[in-house]
Parts: C-alpha cells; structure tokens; sequence
C-alpha cells in the first residue's frame, strides 16, 4: 500500500499557447476553476473568449522548452507520467497567532523555581550595542498560509478517466487547496 494524495485537473484549460515568432518564447497558459463573468477584467475576458473557455478563477503560465509541443487538451495528466518526480507548489495550512516556542522552535525557559516565564521570547536585545531590536528578530506572530513547496514526490499513477494524478505523500495545504505541480528540478527521471 502506498499513501497517496489525489489531485484533480480535470478542470485545467488550456488558454493561450505562446510561441517564439508571436511572444518571443514558448510557454502555455492554463486557467483553472469557473468564475463569474461579472468578476472579470474586460482584457482578461477576451483571452477566454478567443481560447473559447469561459471565465477562470486561476491562471497560470508553464515556460516550454523551445521545441516542446504543448499539451493540446488536459493540462497535467499528458504532461506527467507514472514513476515521475515531481515539485507540489501550494499555500501552507494557516494557524494563526502563534508564540515563539511552536513558530520558531524556541527551546522556552524555566519551568520551576517560581518562572513566570515558561514559553515567552526571552530577551530581544541590548540597551548598549546595538542599542534596537535587530530586524528579522524571531518573535510571535501570525503562522502558516506562506507558499510552499514540497520537492521530490513521485507519481503513482495518471487516471485519464477520472481526470486525476495520484502523488506519494503530502502536498501542501487543505484538502481542496489549489497546487502547481511542476517536474522535480532536483531530481531526475
């Protein structure tokens, strides 16, 4: 058994395949889930027109290397093969205001002798040198929803007739979270 996180791209639309003679380089644009045509600038408009799709929420464009051949239909499942390496790109879990022992990992202080100081910041600086708090100081904060990028996970399997890829293991983000899967840059078929 291998644990496996589901990603749909049966939505995914090509909209606009660019080309070195029209753009100057070669690249694909895809657009994912509906949006209300109302919501929509008017310039974007007309590209989901002339890509004959209507209004998408995402879009994202994919760079080509000169000579590749774009992906004519859906986006991801003839783009990816099964046992290929791969990068999930996607927006980290939000856990709000957190301290510095579980944002940072800060190790805290004494926990007997009458501390009343058991997962607090601790010092931040000196009166004499330098004299202000450094910036970039670790310290409590608002946590999570960042990008984030897992590397290296594998493709299990491609299902053209469900319209989805089967990663090996975590991908970032809630279930339902919008990810770029893109081919691993560290590591090779």
């Amino acid at each position: 058994m291998i644990p496996v996180t589901v990603i749909d791209v049966s939505g995914n639309t090509v909209l606009q395949v660019k080309t070195p003679e029209t753009d100057g380089y070669t690249a694909v644009q895809v657009g994912y889930g509906d949006q209300k045509e109302q919501r929509v600038s008017k310039p974007a408009l007309g590209i989901f027109k002339k890509a004959g799709s209507t209004p998408k929420r995402f879009i994202q464009e994919f760079r080509l290397e000169n000579g590749t051949e774009a992906p004519a239909v859906h986006p991801g499942l003839e783009t990816f093969t099964e046992g290929q390496w791969v990068d999930v790109i996607g927006e980290s879990k939000g856990r709000g205001f957190q301290g510095a022992v579980k944002r940072h990992g800060f190790g805290g202080l004494k926990m007997t002798h009458g501390s009343m100081m058991h997962r607090r910041t601790g010092a931040i600086g000196c009166r004499s040198t330098p004299g202000r708090v450094w910036k970039n100081q670790k310290m409590p904060g608002h946590m999570g929803t960042t990008r984030a990028t897992v590397q290296n996970l594998k493709i299990v399997a491609v299902r053209a007739e469900d319209g989805v890829i089967l990663v090996s293991g975590a991908v970032p983000g809630s279930n339902g979270n919008y990810v770029t899967v893109r081919p691993a840059k560290k590591k090779s078929a």
